[in-house]
């Protein structure tokens, strides 16, 4: 069984009427669901941001810091992202 905990929190008034018409639509039951989804929301954010830091940012350093003179320079990885970007515009949609 879960144990939960009362707060008391304090919101700017865009924020408390956004709660409040989160539970007027029938979307969410209380304003402690709305809170509960939106803080489950955050916890999913930072645990894929945490994976995306360990799986390639940090393997990508490792391979720049074993050989920092295989990087592109600013200009080569932006001609090469412009000729992507190119490249998907010219694609029939």
């Amino acid at each position: 069984m879960q144990h939960s905990r009362s707060f008391q929190i304090t919101l700017p008034a865009d924020l408390a009427d956004l709660l409040h018409e989160k539970v007027a639509s029938g979307e969410y039951a209380s304003e402690s669901e709305v809170i509960r989804q939106g803080l489950l929301t955050l916890a999913m954010e930072d645990s894929a941001v945490q994976r995306w830091l360990q799986d390639e940012v940090a393997p990508t350093y490792d391979r720049y810091s074993r050989d920092p003179a295989s990087a592109s320079s600013l200009d080569e990885a932006m001609a090469r992202l412009d000729a992507r970007i190119a490249a998907i515009e010219k694609k029939p949609s």
